[in-house]
């Protein structure tokens, strides 16, 4: 459909359906015309690629993804925007939509099914209230996903991207950087989005590794004691972990002393290695007391 990053096409397509915006669904749509291109660009979309696009709007960025893909998968919660996107999207017969929550979805099959043979990268622009679990569930699940460029509220994305050691990184950093090599690309304004936002947004790219910078013995554990350490984030480590995971303090310390930890440290003055070499110390306090049982 030519246009359609205009804003009187788009005010008149979704005229036509009846469309009104959805609140709860966190819906503003992406207008600008410059920055769809930049991000489809930027995702990798090329011959022999596919795409894995959540919540298409009304296809703006995936009409550019289309342009640049082998094949272009769209997961749409909003039943409503079927006919928009069959109307927006008609004339691009490798693109297909998917009615559904992306969070419940079973990903390793839809991936599966969908993409069989290609290199498969995420492009979307994330409606904020799920920007941390849907990026932490494609990486988490371990999916044969080789980057991941995502649109998402600009202070979300330097969370996100915050290196350890470094005031901005909580748990969720570090969960990130655990996974995938982050980078915030570029800034979008609120008054690129249809309705405009009170935030202003930003993109940002993730290389998904294809192994840890760090060497943890279980990353269930691991995780849980990321978590713990950033959860009372004005508390010292020692404090944290042993509060929030119901530890002797005792056990905490002998961690901290085996992994080179002061004390008084924060969570959010631990590099990565740090939170990894508390791990396996941990992992060994927990190996001699039961040895001792």
């Amino acid at each position: 459909m030519e246009n359609l990053a205009e804003i009187q096409v788009i005010r008149e397509v979704l005229a036509r359906h009846g469309f009104r915006f959805s609140k709860s669904l966190g819906q503003n749509f992406l207008i600008n015309p410059t920055v769809c291109p930049r991000m489809a660009e930027a995702s990798g979309a090329a011959k022999g690629v596919g795409v894995l696009e959540v919540g298409p709007g009304i296809g703006v960025l995936t009409a550019e993804l289309a342009k640049r893909a082998e094949r272009v998968v769209s997961v749409e919660l909003d039943k409503r925007l079927l006919p928009v996107l069959e109307e927006t999207l008609g004339e691009f017969p490798h693109v297909k939509i998917i009615q559904g929550d992306i969070l419940k979805l079973d990903l390793h099959r839809l991936l599966q099914e969908e993409f069989q043979g290609l290199e498969v990268v995420v492009c979307a622009n994330l409606p904020y209230y799920i920007t941390s679990p849907v990026i932490m569930r494609f990486l988490e699940e371990k999916l044969p996903l080789s980057a991941l460029t995502v649109m998402v509220q600009k202070e979300a994305a330097e969370r996100l991207c915050a290196l350890p050691g470094t005031r901005a990184c909580g748990a969720v950093s570090a969960a990130v950087r655990y996974y995938a090599e982050p980078e915030i690309l570029f800034g979008v304004s609120r008054g690129s989005f249809l309705p405009p936002p009170n935030v202003d947004s930003a993109v940002l790219r993730l290389r998904v590794r294809s192994a840890p910078p760090v060497q943890v013995p279980d990353e269930r554990k691991f995780f849980a004691l990321v978590k713990a350490a950033f959860g009372q984030r004005r508390k010292t480590v020692l404090n944290s972990v042993s509060a929030l995971m119901g530890l002797p303090k005792s056990a905490v310390e002998e961690a901290c002393r085996a992994a080179g930890i002061p004390p008084t440290a924060r969570a959010e003055q631990l590099t990565l290695e740090q939170l990894a070499a508390f791990s396996r110390a941990f992992s060994e306090t927990e190996r001699g007391a039961s040895s001792h049982d």
